[in-house]
């Protein structure tokens, strides 16, 4: 898998685009039935397909209906403690309120490898 950091943002909508495409095709569904079964017009998928993601709403349908929410759970799962900061969210005497915002700008070398 190359480093997703150096591709371009359309190379990754073709590849997501493509992986639609096979999963549909490895599940021997036809793009009327699986733009029926998502709730998305058939000129939707099709553009889904090429890479022409307009709607993030229309790719988590198709992404539903294929069975391939799966690579998104990273992005909604709550962040765990560690037994040390839930120590002292228990025992702290004044209560932390929760950042609001942030304070930095993007460091491009600090960002991680994601295989997806």
């Amino acid at each position: 898998m190359d480093n997703i950091y150096i591709l371009s943002d359309m190379a990754i909508l073709s590849r997501i685009g493509n992986h639609m495409r096979s999963s549909r095709l490895k599940q021997n569904i036809t793009q009327q039935s699986l733009a029926d079964a998502a709730g998305v017009s058939l000129s939707s998928l099709k553009k889904i397909e090429k890479g022409e993601i307009g709607s993030f709403d229309s790719l988590l349908r198709v992404m539903r209906t294929l069975g391939k929410l799966d690579v998104l759970q990273p992005l909604v799962d709550e962040e765990q403690m560690s037994p040390s900061e839930y120590y002292e969210l228990v025992h702290s005497a004044n209560t932390k309120r929760q950042r609001q915002r942030a304070a930095g700008k993007i460091n491009n070398a600090s960002k991680e490898n994601t295989g997806w």
